[in-house]
């Protein structure tokens, strides 16, 4: 090994990090309202306007399956772009990230209809999924290293939080645009030509994305993995050779944290408009009420998990909302307004503090040289079991006649996996990091 004298600190960077932090924000911000954007656009309208000749039932479930085809190509995407990550930086391979998802949504809202040119615009909507989908594997581990990499020791966990800041900004983000337009327009010309627009508002949040990107400067850590001579040539393998089992329990620890939104924000709003006869703007109303709260609390529990660690704020997330699943689950079967909008405050808290703590917890498992491709791999794999959860929970809606508590078995499992997981992460020896005393390449034993 070369000597690490040499090394950057995170701290001799002369961008600060809360600007970087900033960047990386605002483009796992555009990343996931491209997302949500496309999840409330499925609960509601690609069934009819996509997949019309199945039916109510099996445009949903065709509907809900689009939403894992992108999903399931996502490991793809993490290996590819992980792969880029590791060997040519993070702040590159973010801007080739960002770009394909923005040019993908946009395009989603240019595609002809089932009744304009048949299963065509299926098989197009399908491929930009797909796009869609490469771009979210990578998206997500960088953006954690591009904040963390930037800061010191001390606040990494809390930096860590930062970027997850991005999936309630688009929550919301993408959850007015679809209450401004339910508000503006008549039902039947949101269903002609109105749900194009939010996947055409992807094309400006895009260029902002770019520039604050474009801005930054490659991570220290990176720049010290370059200068001391330390890729690997093909960091995926070395990543599955040195720590398998880190890989494993970082996926498990991922589960809620992605699981809950795929539940709460996608099959909610489909079981809620379907079964519970809650209407689709109060869904809305409610699912923005619960992102807004969580603007407040991802960033305190970021800070927790500095005081505390990331581990055992995700075991604490997980815990809770183990406690609570059956009896939110229970109230939500009410059906009044305030109930619902309780139901997405607390169902939403705890899962978020998972969530929240979810890259620290990453970043502490992993060695700086592969680092890039372990986060965006155990990730990837996460999100692509979760993108199916509406698609199983639906399945077993249908076998138990939609009996209350059938959501509940779904979140109750992905928080048992999540608590072992932040328990198993929390035994685990941290990777040292530059800027730390221990800074070497040594890899946990896994034991």
């Amino acid at each position: 090994m070369t000597s690490t004298a040499s090394a950057p600190s995170p701290t001799d960077s002369a961008i600060p990090t809360r600007r970087v932090a900033w960047a990386s924000m605002v483009g796992t911000s555009l990343e996931s309202f491209d997302f949500y954007v496309f999840a409330y656009f499925s609960a509601y309208f690609i069934g009819p306007l996509f997949f019309d000749p199945l039916g109510e039932f099996g445009g949903t479930l065709a509907a809900f399956a689009t939403i894992g085809v992108a999903f399931v190509v996502r490991p793809l995407g993490a290996a590819i772009f992980g792969h880029l990550g590791d060997r040519l930086g993070r702040r590159a391979t973010l801007l080739w990230t960002v770009g394909i998802m923005g040019v993908a949504t946009g395009l989603i809202g240019l595609l002809p209809t089932y009744a304009q040119a048949g299963w065509l615009g299926a098989v197009l909507l399908v491929l930009l999924r797909v796009a869609q989908g490469l771009s979210l594997g990578g998206e997500w581990g960088g953006s954690i290293l591009l904040a963390t990499e930037h800061s010191g020791p001390v606040k990494r966990a809390f930096y860590a939080a930062v970027p997850q800041l991005g999936s309630p900004v688009g929550s919301i983000l993408s959850a007015v645009v679809f209450i401004v337009m339910t508000l503006a327009l008549p039902a039947e010309e949101l269903a002609a030509w109105g749900w194009r627009i939010p996947f055409l508002l992807a094309i400006p949040l895009l260029a902002v994305s770019l520039y604050l990107r474009l801005a930054i400067d490659e991570t220290p850590v990176f720049k010290a993995v370059v200068a001391e001579h330390r890729r690997d040539r093909v960091p995926f393998a070395t990543m599955f050779a040195k720590q398998p089992l880190a890989l494993l329990v970082a996926f498990g620890a991922a589960l809620l944290g992605i699981g809950s939104y795929s539940l709460m924000n996608t099959y909610t709003i489909n079981y809620g408009i379907g079964t519970l006869g809650f209407s689709f703007q109060d869904l809305l109303v409610a699912t923005t009420i619960g992102g807004l709260l969580q603007l407040v609390t991802i960033p305190l529990f970021g800070a927790w998990a500095s005081r505390i660690g990331s581990a055992k704020v995700v075991a604490w997330g997980a815990l809770g909302t183990l406690l609570i699943t059956f009896p939110m689950y229970w109230l939500l079967q009410f059906a009044s307004f305030p109930v619902l909008v309780g139901t997405m405050i607390v169902g939403g808290i705890l899962p978020t503090m998972s969530w929240a703590a979810l890259g620290g917890l990453m970043n502490d498992l992993f060695v700086d040289h592969y680092r890039y491709s372990a986060l965006s791999v155990a990730y990837a794999v996460a999100a692509a079991v979760s993108g199916f959860i509406p698609f199983v929970t639906v399945i077993l809606g249908e076998a138990t006649g939609y009996v209350w508590w059938h959501p509940g078995v779904v979140l109750a499992f992905l928080s048992i996996a999540t608590l072992v997981s932040a328990v198993a992460a929390a035994r685990m020896r941290h990777a040292p990091e530059v800027g730390e005393p221990e800074q070497a390449d040594v890899v946990r034993a896994d034991a």
